[in-house]
């Protein structure tokens, strides 16, 4: 799953990625780059705050929406939280199925700008597991397609009603294997497109077909960068005093596929 992403640019890079879109006031005062942004992991976490992208009432609007998709029926949420944890991904391979949770959301889709995402790798004989920055290649913005929907519980002190969204999650491609290649959710990875297709997830009579199309997209390994970063899920700072997405060099990291440090053989 994915659950740390980063936006380290300023809000005029978004404006240049979309030129008619209209950004909310409040957002453009009170927006500031995220090096490292974590999803709310637990029931009783605080709410995490994102620009959104979305096209509503015929035009395309940048607002500020809670991580973290709040259902019609807010119990649905608590049931989902008991066995599962959160509502901050969802599944590719669900969105479609009339069963699920997501089929009813799928028309209310969404784009989160990213400079990059994170993701852990696990390595027999290394204790820590070692973060990496992954983006595409050759874009210093792209967007991550969600789903949305207004929460309806009003917050008490402003009676406003939120915006709320979930980032998509599919199977990983061959190189996002091989770093995201532990727990219960390992091989997976957020949906990744080219931009044309980004900006196709925005348009509002797509069919479940064009839906389905788009959710099976897989980007190629080869238009991925990635590189290994000082841990980011802590307030320890960097021993260099770099930023969360600087390269740091993680002593005796085997190469990617290899999953453990291998011991040097004894001479008989």
């Amino acid at each position: 799953m994915c659950y740390d992403i980063s936006y380290s640019l300023k809000v005029e890079t978004i404006l240049d990625y979309l030129p008619e879109i209209k950004v909310d006031p409040q957002l453009s005062v009170l927006f500031e780059p995220k090096m490292h942004l974590m999803a709310p992991l637990y029931p009783k976490a605080p709410p995490v705050e994102y620009p959104v992208i979305l096209f509503e009432h015929g035009e395309y609007r940048l607002v500020n929406f809670q991580w973290e998709l709040m259902p019609d029926d807010p119990k649905i949420k608590t049931d989902i939280q008991k066995k599962e944890g959160n509502l901050c991904n969802a599944r590719s391979e669900k969105i479609l199925n009339t069963y699920s949770l997501w089929y009813k959301y799928r028309m209310n889709r969404c784009l989160i700008p990213v400079t990059g995402i994170f993701e852990h790798r696990e390595v027999k004989g290394i204790k820590n597991k070692i973060p990496y920055y992954v983006k595409q290649k050759d874009r210093e913005m792209f967007c991550l397609p969600c789903l949305y929907n207004y929460s309806p519980i009003a917050d008490v002190e402003t009676g406003e009603v939120k915006g709320t969204f979930t980032l998509i999650t599919r199977n990983a491609n061959d190189v996002m294997k091989q770093i995201h290649n532990h727990g219960e959710n390992k091989h997976r990875m957020p949906l990744f497109l080219p931009k044309e297709l980004e900006l196709k997830w925005l348009e509002p009579n797509l069919t479940d077909l064009e839906i389905a199309e788009l959710l099976s997209y897989e980007i190629p390994s080869e238009n991925l960068d990635y590189w290994t970063v000082f841990t980011i899920r802590t307030s320890k700072p960097h021993p260099k005093n770099e930023s969360k997405i600087s390269q740091y060099e993680w002593e005796n990291l085997p190469p990617l596929g290899q999953d453990e440090i291998l011991k040097p053989k004894t001479l008989l």
